[in-house]
């Protein structure tokens, strides 16, 4: 399969220039998801910020059963869709890292796993109190854009209502996930660039 990289390269140039303000980064990056993405919905968009501050959202426990789902997860498809990695949100904290680079070869499984389980634990959780007022800074922007995605407004009062409830994790929408079926893990910026980007294509 070929992958594509240079959406991410755009991105991530957005994302390290001092010049752009923080609503044009997230702006950026809502734009680079709905490129690679455009069957995403404002759950999905949601969802790519979150990580950005919460990885994958939960801390590991049971790193035996953390194993075996992600064995159960690799024997389920041959070729994940979507690139090798790409950064999440606009400060690209985390990547999601596609489980391809195991299928292919590109990585061990071990090291993959590895690289995950250290991500997770070096998450520094912020409150839910400092989530809602930076998703309603994202969400104001995004907004602005005026996009066209399907149940826009229902999703966007959603979102406020569950953050009300205490109750900040999203999954991928059901279009989402029946369009790319995705396949990745969370993986901390400097854990990717040290351990992972170097073994990929140049």
């Amino acid at each position: 399969m070929i992958r594509y990289f240079i959406p991410f390269i755009v991105l991530a140039l957005a994302l390290a220039s001092c010049k752009d303000t923080k609503s044009e980064r997230i702006r950026a990056a809502v734009k680079s998801q709905l490129s690679l993405y455009p069957e995403s919905a404002l759950q999905d968009i949601y969802k790519n910020f979150f990580q950005d501050y919460f990885g994958p959202g939960h801390i590991v426990g049971d790193t035996a059963s953390a194993g075996a789902y992600l064995d159960r997860e690799l024997a389920s498809f041959e070729q994940a869709a979507g690139p090798y990695y790409e950064p999440a949100g606009y400060n690209g904290n985390f990547f999601r890292v596609n489980l391809s680079l195991i299928k292919e070869g590109i990585i061990s499984r071990d090291a993959f796993f590895d690289a995950f389980l250290r991500s997770v634990s070096n998450i520094q959780i912020i409150t839910l109190e400092e989530w809602e007022r930076e998703w309603q800074e994202i969400d104001s922007v995004i907004h602005t854009m005026n996009l066209t995605l399907a149940g826009y407004e229902q999703e966007r009062a959603k979102i406020f209502s569950l953050l009300e409830q205490g109750n900040y994790v999203a999954h991928h929408s059901e279009p989402f996930s029946k369009a790319y079926d995705p396949h990745y893990r969370i993986i901390g910026r400097e854990i990717f660039q040290k351990e992972i980007r170097p073994l990929l294509p140049r």
